[in-house]
């Protein structure tokens, strides 16, 4: 759990960390150099959660790297499977990284909405929907190993 006090929003108390894969993960289907390094540093601290409609195919091997299951989304209505996932888990304690289209209404749903650059693209709808933009998912995973810098960029 991650808590803290941010002058002028309150108190953040994060239970969940819930990702995107494609794009936000992983690029062309195969996980970004760093990536498996940082979740494993943060799995003391924060439930991690992948969520993925694994367009590339290559899900399984990700999981394995990542000693996680991810949730497969469906086809249709991608977005609002994203957003009732975080509901699911109680938005209130909830962090929640995407880049893609299909990532805003999880971004705006979460207590703390992260949007990352990708080689993949950022949608602006999603970019809007988020609470903080970050340069890419390394700097945004950072975040929660160095919380005090969420602080400095959300106090009002």
């Amino acid at each position: 759990m991650i808590e803290l006090v941010i002058p002028g929003r309150g108190a953040l108390i994060l239970e969940h960390l819930v990702m995107d894969v494609n794009g936000t993960l992983a690029v062309d289907g195969i996980l970004l150099e760093g990536v498996a390094r940082r979740i494993g540093a943060l799995r003391n601290r924060l439930t991690i959660h992948l969520l993925t409609a694994d367009t590339h195919g290559g899900q399984a091997a990700i999981d394995h790297l990542l000693n996680l299951q991810a949730v497969r989304i469906r086809q249709g209505d991608e977005a609002g499977q994203k957003a009732a996932y975080i509901r699911q888990l109680g938005a209130e304690c909830v962090a929640a990284i995407g880049q893609g289209a299909n990532d805003a209404q999880m971004l705006k749903t979460a207590a703390l909405g992260i949007c990352v650059l990708s080689e993949e693209g950022l949608a602006i709808e999603t970019l809007t929907s988020a609470d903080l933009l970050m340069p890419d998912i390394l700097s945004a995973l950072d975040l929660f190993d160095k919380p005090l810098r969420l602080i400095a960029s959300l106090r009002k």
